[in-house]
């Protein structure tokens, strides 16, 4: 019966969105004030119950997981009884059915936070956004109760399940997809703000002020989803890169690159009343990522695997709503972005002008992403076979990216509404005499690392240097929490940057068939194989080899023990690599098939820095979650303050 409760629960949230969507409506067009006013006032509790019943649905979903109930489909399919109860819980929404729940979980959760905690925005306008958020939410309703019903029954019932996919069976299933989802969800609702500002036409600071927590908030649940997503892959699928430029790897990275545009601009409006016009549209964009990134995963239109649907007429459905969302997103912004008023004006040298100038590559990189993913797509869809890889992305992407942090080191150093080009060149003065020393300890000792990665460095220096810029001649006790966050953002990207430029420019690998007591080098370590021997998981069983690995000829052995394993449900293969990671990088090491001679394929590689990546991408998020108290905390503060002076 636990199918049957969530199934019902499902269908009364979806009633629930459908009452929200008609009493905002009501509330908005309501010609009486008290008529208007009662409509408010139930929008409120309608999206609370939403929310609390699309749970309810999720926590039976998870249930049946957990008790391996194999009479329901969903359960049968991507699930088995001998599998670990962590891949259980997370096996409900490592699934297409599952996965689109969760999605709309968070996204009913989410518009009932906005019903709850929100108390700053005009009544109107925030029923407008609850409205907004309800519509947005039946789509997704109707999607998964007319054809992905994850509570769906089958007869009989077979014995067992067909097992989860054994790349999805690891931790970072039970924290990957939530992050990037409640990041995605938190682009709608600053969509359903931008839409419910359009609509009463209410477009101003105090609007601002009321998204920018949930873009913030967005932004960092995306950092952490694409940074734990990237050492996910690059430890999961043993071929030792980091970032392949997937077409579903771009499904996250351009909702990102629009969020982090977003949220600039928003934090201009809210403070400086500028960039009106930008901040509707980036909003706009942004959801339109996260859109396309939906229909890209869900559609079944790519073979990865992220990607959970097969089915056609599910991506027919998908690419319905897409055409619909962002359809209608775009006839509401070209409709009543003439009612939105010009803010505060200020010069091209300025810290606007710095971030209008981010926000323009920004988009510049999000289109060359947007056609890279795209065009392969399209012209599939002609019968034209071609592929856009990473060596497309490096080339056009790169230059941009570099040129994107040279603004980003200068932007912080301007002041606001006008500043002087020879007052900004003065500040610049420590960031230019940081990237030139780094220029001088390079070029002796690395110089034939290609332009990129050199370029890489040496401005992951100066931009390291301007991130603590702002906390000079300041009383740092009395520095606000979010110019704190905002120093540590920057600098955990230069950080990454680092990192990136370092596994470009030092990686050493190394390929070879070895047999038991043979000695191998890869960088400055040496690598024996000092023997084979069989391991019996939960659900596997592999072969294991041991090395035994020393860092020169003098150096404290220590082992890694690569496995090939093999998962009999379902029937598959998988590489789990070994990895060492030090102070100066990562020995990184897979073990392959062997050659019928005795011999095993062994890959190696010694990456200087590469930890640096994730490192930074921790610390952007780090950076953000201290920008995101430090508002809260000062919006609360002001609000007690206002509360005081008035009683």
């Amino acid at each position: 019966m636990i199918a049957e409760a969530g199934l019902a629960a499902l269908w009364l949230a979806a009633a629930m969105a459908a009452l929200q969507l008609v009493l905002a409506v009501g509330a908005v067009r309501g010609t009486g004030h008290d008529r208007g006013a009662a409509f408010a006032t139930a929008v409120r509790p309608v999206a609370i119950a939403q929310g609390l019943l699309v749970a309810i649905a999720m926590l039976c979903l998870i249930l049946v997981f957990v008790a391996s109930d194999m009479s329901v489909l969903l359960v049968a399919e991507n699930s088995h009884s001998a599998k670990p109860m962590i891949y259980k819980i997370a096996g409900a929404w490592g699934n297409h059915e599952g996965s689109m729940l969760l999605w709309v979980t968070i996204l009913a959760v989410g518009g009932a936070a906005v019903a709850v905690f929100e108390r700053r925005l005009e009544a109107r306008t925030l029923v407008a956004t609850i409205g907004a958020q309800a519509l947005i939410s039946m789509g997704f309703y109707a999607f998964l109760l007319f054809a992905s019903n994850p509570f769906a029954r089958v007869f009989p019932a077979p014995a067992d399940g067909n097992g989860l996919n054994p790349l999805l069976q690891d931790p970072g299933l039970a924290l990957h997809p939530p992050t990037l989802y409640i990041g995605y969800v938190g682009i709608s609702i600053a969509f359903s703000f931008a839409v419910g500002a359009l609509i009463m036409r209410d477009v101003g600071p105090a609007f601002a002020r009321a998204m920018r927590p949930w873009v913030l908030g967005a932004w960092i649940f995306l950092t952490l989803g694409i940074t734990a997503g990237s050492y996910w892959a690059y430890y999961e699928l043993g071929w030792g890169g980091w970032w392949f430029w997937d077409p579903v790897e771009n499904a996250s990275l351009m909702p990102w690159l629009a969020a982090t545009a977003l949220l600039h601009s928003v934090s201009v409006l809210a403070t400086r009343d500028g960039l009106r016009a930008w901040t509707i549209m980036l909003a706009v964009v942004a959801f339109s990522m996260s859109m396309i990134g939906t229909f890209l995963v869900r559609s079944g239109i790519l073979t990865s695997v992220h990607a959970f649907a097969i089915d056609p007429e599910r991506g027919e459905f998908i690419l319905a709503l897409l055409a619909i969302y962002i359809g209608g997103a775009l006839a509401l912004f070209a409709v009543r972005i003439g009612t939105v008023r010009q803010g505060n004006v200020f010069a091209i040298v300025s810290r606007e002008g710095a971030l209008v100038v981010n926000n323009l590559l920004l988009s510049v990189i999000l289109g060359i992403v947007l056609i890279g993913t795209l065009y392969p797509i399209l012209a599939a869809s002609l019968g034209v076979q071609l592929s856009v890889g990473k060596p497309f992305f490096d080339k056009t992407v790169g230059p941009v990216a570099l040129l994107l942090v040279v603004f980003m080191a200068a932007g912080p150093l301007l002041r606001w509404r006008r500043d002087d080009a020879s007052a900004l060149l003065k500040r610049l003065t420590w960031p230019i005499t940081g990237a030139c020393a780094a220029l001088v300890v390079l070029v002796p000792f690395a110089w034939g690392i290609g332009v990129r990665p050199m370029a890489g460095l040496v401005l992951a220096a100066g931009l390291a240097v301007a991130s603590v810029a702002p906390l000079w001649k300041r009383n740092l006790k009395r520095t606000p929490l979010f110019t704190w966050g905002m120093v540590i953002a920057h600098l955990g990207i230069a950080v990454s940057l680092a990192g990136m430029a370092s596994d470009s420019a030092f990686t050493k690998e190394t390929l070879v068939v070895a047999r038991v007591g043979e000695l191998h080098s890869v960088g400055p370590y040496l690598v024996t194989l000092k023997g084979l021997r069989p391991v019996v998981g939960p659900n596997w069983s592999a072969m294991a080899a041991d090395l035994e690995i020393t860092r020169g000829e003098g150096g404290t052995p220590f082992i890694l023990s690569p496995q090939a394993r093999y998962f009999s449900d379902p029937p598959t293969g998988t590489s789990e690599s070994a990895i060492a990671t030090k102070l100066d990088g990562q020995l990184y090491t897979v073990l392959g098939q062997p050659d019928g001679e005795g011999g095993y394929q062994l890959r190696l590689w010694w990456k200087p820095f590469v930890t640096l990546i994730w490192f930074g991408g921790a610390m952007v998020a780090f950076g953000g979650a201290l920008s995101l108290i430090g508002r809260v905390w000062r919006g609360r503060r002001r609000k007690v303050a206002d509360e005081d002076y008035y009683s």
